[in-house]
């Protein structure tokens, strides 16, 4: 077991969501399935409990804890992409896949998990500082996925 672990709270699919996960998202894979030994409170044996899955490198697990906690904005995966096709492969299979779309590029899987889909290009902008990410930033602020032109426009001072 890693020394640190991000643990994502499900109703009961987190074994759907970390097979969503490895099928979108490179270096991702879905690793040991626990399942309940025996009944418990809301399960049975042989129920799935702990999913250990990676999603892009970084290692998580999936808890089927039932529906007394809901997700938020407050945790995101955020996702560093190439180009517009990376960037729009990744907000589409998230979204058309029961997510909905968000702003600033972000949107949210149908398991409630945020996701920030950033082209590199908008975060080397904001690293620059000074008028490139004022720019920047105020372009990204009118977009729900990003628009890799529309920044790229912008950073060459044109509306």
């Amino acid at each position: 077991m890693n020394k640190n672990t991000i643990c994502l709270w499900y109703n009961h699919d987190a074994e759907d969501a970390a097979h969503f996960y490895a099928r979108t998202f490179p270096n991702s894979k879905v690793g040991t399935i626990h399942r309940a030994p025996t009944d418990y409170p809301g399960g049975q044996a042989g129920h799935v409990l702990v999913v250990e899955f990676t999603v892009c490198g970084v290692p998580c697990i999936g808890l089927n804890g039932g529906d007394a906690f809901r997700h938020s904005e407050a945790f995101s995966f955020q996702i560093a992409t190439e180009d517009q096709a990376e960037t729009d492969r990744y907000w589409t299979a998230i979204v058309s896949n029961g997510g909905a779309e968000s702003a600033c590029g972000w949107c949210r899987d149908k398991w409630g998990i945020s996701w920030q889909i950033t082209p590199r290009v908008l975060t080397e902008a904001m690293d620059q500082g000074g008028d490139v990410a004022k720019r920047a930033f105020a372009a990204m602020m009118h977009m729900g996925r990003i628009d890799v032109a529309a920044i790229e426009a912008a950073l060459r001072g044109q509306p």
